[in-house]
């Protein structure tokens, strides 16, 4: 396969450098069975600038310092993310006590204490890293071809999807059996809130990125 890739940008910067359009190289490839997609990006290989010779685009890479910077900002967004959840559980458990459970105000309790903590840390380092990884962006645009923003942006979006489904089942699934309670429903809301603010987000940068 990556071979054939090979081939296949070797044959467009031929192409383009006899003169050949975008338009006729695209249809030459489609003509001999490659997909519109594989046309596409063998020809986005190439900047579309004003030069004698086909100019390539920059290529995305790895590198450990951004794979490090990006798996501190992930990991510190999720572990903000869980706290926050039990968080505000804590406090819908609190407001809106289950009659048949036992008391367990005392575990409550350091529920809080453990989820504050964990918020004071770890959502500050997600704000500093994000800001310094902004900048970096905005500096030099080409860092966003970091493979592993792409990979972990993509997992972030797998992650409050399957959060968002499964909190769509839960509730589907008690309003069928007549179980909707206050508790429920601002359990299943504050789940919603933070995946769906997640996913918004991630999958609004990737868009204004593509668009970019």
């Amino acid at each position: 396969m990556a071979s054939g890739t090979q081939e296949l940008e070797s044959f467009v910067r031929e192409a383009l450098t006899r003169g050949c359009t975008r338009e006729d190289v695209e249809r030459a490839m489609l003509a001999a069975g490659w997909s519109q997609e594989q046309a596409r990006s063998a020809l986005g290989a190439y900047a579309t600038v004003d030069f004698p010779v086909p100019v390539p685009r920059p290529r995305p890479y790895l590198s450990a310092r951004e794979a490090f910077l990006y798996l501190v900002m992930f990991s510190t967004l999720y572990l903000s993310a869980y706290n926050l959840g039990s968080l505000l559980f804590d406090f819908i458990n609190r407001a809106f006590p289950d009659p048949a459970a036992r008391d367990y105000s005392g575990m409550v309790d350091d529920n809080i204490r453990w989820s504050v903590a964990s918020l004071i840390i770890a959502f500050p380092a997600f704000i500093l890293v994000s800001r310094y990884i902004h900048r970096e962006l905005v500096r030099n645009p080409v860092k966003r071809l970091s493979t592993i923003r792409r990979w972990l942006t993509y997992i972030t979006l797998f992650i409050a999807a399957s959060f968002l489904i499964g909190d769509l089942i839960t509730l589907v699934y008690n309003l069928l059996g007549g179980e909707l309670t206050v508790r429920f429903l601002l359990k299943v809301t504050t789940v919603a809130a933070i995946a769906g603010t997640t996913f918004g987000y991630y999958l609004w940068d990737l868009r204004r990125e593509e668009r970019e």
